[in-house]
């Protein structure tokens, strides 16, 4: 580990300093990017070992979110408690616990990333967002999340950047939190469901944002929140082994059919858990446009949109992944945790190691395609 990795740091970096480091050469020379990240980062011994290892699906619930749910969440139906097995959280959305402090804490969390040798985390909230209050408390819960993220940023900003959340269902309150928390240090990105209350993404409602978050050049990075497939879903799991991927698949069918793609070019989406199904599937969604007339006449078929999207590694099979990085290239994969689920990766650079890779793949997933995308 590197000697003056965050969690044992006892000297504050600057954001000054941390651009004075420059970007990694390797980094550089995969992706052709620049960047913010310095040299005083973790790293595993062996092949990339010079290019910050990113990891861009991790989740955090800041003190500040939870106690604001806690003290001003009851009358919708929402609590917060801390328990001997861990802390829970209840919403009228979902529901989520026990749940270990290191989703809390910041000092557990960097001794892990110290662990597993991630030089940078991209903190995301996750299930159950932000969707399920009124417009008032949607907002306020946005802000709350938005500002604690940005603070641990300027706590660690060597190794932690955030995406920021927003209000979807109100879209004028989204753009007013869009504008001011893009200004936050260290935010680099938009974290959204996969839909917002029942409201798919092509719907006509969010269009003002994703028009705004364009013009920002910020990506925008999905997860999926909401059961798929109804009560066959309860037992085994089910409602997130399959339903999680499942509902990242049917999210990218809409931006492709419902034409958010082309309406939006320079915007970037990144899917969850590989794509979900996406990759798998995308020749029956292209045989569908072409025979089928429920589907739209696109410019062009759906499997040249897969490259709009970029994907991250949680998907716990070497061959499924050599798969996808085959279909959409390894310039558009990512490394992920999902942090710190237990059905994601302890330990992800283990399985990128496994993977049959040119050196060139495995460093441009390794760090190089985050620290392009996400502007570090």
């Amino acid at each position: 580990m590197g000697k003056n990795s965050a969690s044992g740091n006892s000297k504050q970096i600057s954001r000054r300093q941390v651009l004075q480091g420059g970007l990694v050469a390797a980094a550089t020379a995969v992706v052709g990017g620049t960047g913010l990240l310095g040299q005083n980062q973790p790293s595993q011994a062996g092949e990339g070992q010079s290019v910050p290892a990113v990891d861009i699906h991790a989740h955090y619930f800041p003190q500040a979110y939870l106690d604001l749910i806690a003290s001003e969440g009851k009358r919708f139906g929402a609590s917060y408690k801390m328990t001997p097995k861990g802390w829970l959280i209840r919403t009228p959305a979902a529901n989520n616990g026990p749940l270990p402090n290191k989703f809390i804490d910041l000092k557990e969390r960097l001794a892990d990333m110290d662990a597993q040798g991630i030089s940078v985390q991209a903190l995301s909230l996750t299930a159950p967002m932000v969707y399920w209050g009124d417009e008032d408390f949607s907002h306020k819960l946005s802000v709350a999340w938005n500002d604690a993220a940005s603070a641990a940023h300027q706590t660690y900003p060597a190794r932690l950047v955030a995406l920021l959340t927003l209000p979807m269902p109100y879209p004028e309150r989204a753009l007013d939190e869009l504008n001011r928390a893009s200004k936050l240090p260290g935010m680099r990105g938009v974290y959204i469901g996969t839909n917002v209350n029942h409201r798919d993404l092509d719907d006509p409602l969010f269009e003002p944002v994703f028009t705004r978050i364009e013009q920002l050049d910020l990506p925008i990075f999905l997860h999926p929140i909401e059961v798929v497939g109804g009560q066959r879903m309860k037992p085994f799991f089910l409602f997130n082994l399959l339903g999680n991927p499942f509902d990242t698949t049917i999210a990218a069918a809409h931006l492709i059919f419902g034409g958010v793609l082309d309406r939006h070019p320079k915007l970037t989406f990144g899917l969850s858990h590989a794509g979900g199904a996406l990759p798998l599937l995308i020749g029956r969604l292209d045989q569908g446009w072409k025979v089928r007339s429920e589907v739209p006449h696109l410019p062009q078929p759906p499997s040249a949109y897969l490259k709009r999207f970029v994907y991250d590694t949680i998907i716990h099979s070497k061959s499924a992944m050599e798969f996808v990085i085959n279909a959409v290239g390894a310039e558009r994969v990512m490394i992920g945790s999902d942090y710190c689920f237990n059905t994601g990766y302890a330990r992800p650079l283990q399985f990128l190691q496994q993977l049959e890779l040119t050196t060139a793949q495995r460093l441009t997933i390794r760090g190089g395609n985050a620290v392009r995308l996400l502007k570090l």
